[in-house]
């Protein structure tokens, strides 16, 4: 198990920066195929073009080459809630913000589906990261998020269906990793040219839009339980 929390980055030496950024793309590659159980240190290496000693050298062992693939391949939480947590932002603008956190990664090629299998390995064969991810990444952005929500539709403090939204808003961009594969099988060319991501990132946030304004009109409307009793007076 790989469960004593440590930091998600560490200092790159600039004499060493190369091989250890090969050794992290193929530890990516492997573990995401493989899984951390069945690759092997040595067969990352070979991988990698680099000397089996490099691992220890730069990561520690196994387990620190595992951390730093899992969490090195995707940018910093607060990084990310930087991007949409300032109060000065519109609706739109905070949403563009969090949706670029999305869609940038999947500019990069494959690595965002690596990353994607990697996070998914953590349910098939947990090592402890998952927590980590969820107490430092998922949990910090999830209220953050909640709380631009809040701004916008004039609460205090989140209560249930603030956190419902906010789950439903960034299972927007989830999808759009987690599903990738169905995406090019149904309808490919959503995903291609130079201005797919750029449509994506667009619509998005319009939908985004969508969302939070069904639920402002759904709280400035009327109980059901009172227009229900009113009815039943009118009979």
């Amino acid at each position: 198990m790989i469960d004593d929390p440590l930091p998600r980055t560490r200092p790159l030496r600039s004499d060493g920066e190369q091989s250890r950024e090969r050794l992290l793309q193929a530890a990516l590659r492997l573990f995401a195929h493989q899984g951390f159980a069945k690759t092997s240190t040595r067969e990352i290496a070979e991988a990698a073009g680099v000397n089996l000693a490099a691992i220890s050298y730069y990561f520690g062992d196994k387990e620190g080459l595992y951390r730093a693939a899992f969490f090195e391949s995707q940018p910093k939480p607060e990084d990310e809630i930087a991007r949409y947590a300032d109060a000065s932002l519109t609706l739109a603008e905070a949403l563009r913000g969090l949706y670029l956190g999305f869609v940038e990664p999947l500019r990069e090629g494959d690595t965002a589906q690596l990353c994607t299998k990697l996070h998914a390995r953590e349910f098939l064969e947990p090592t402890g990261l998952w927590q980590q991810e969820i107490a430092e990444g998922i949990g910090p952005a999830h209220t953050a998020l909640a709380q631009v929500l809040c701004r916008h539709l004039g609460l205090r403090q989140p209560d249930g269906e603030v956190h419902r939204l906010a789950l439903c808003l960034a299972g927007l961009g989830v999808h759009l990793h987690v599903c990738t594969d169905v995406v090019d099988a149904i309808a490919p060319a959503l995903n291609k040219g130079p201005k797919a991501y750029d449509l994506w990132l667009d619509r998005l946030v319009m939908y985004g839009e969508a969302m939070v304004d069904a639920e402002r009109r759904r709280r400035a409307a009327p109980p059901a339980t009172a227009t229900k009793k009113k009815g039943e007076k009118n009979r």
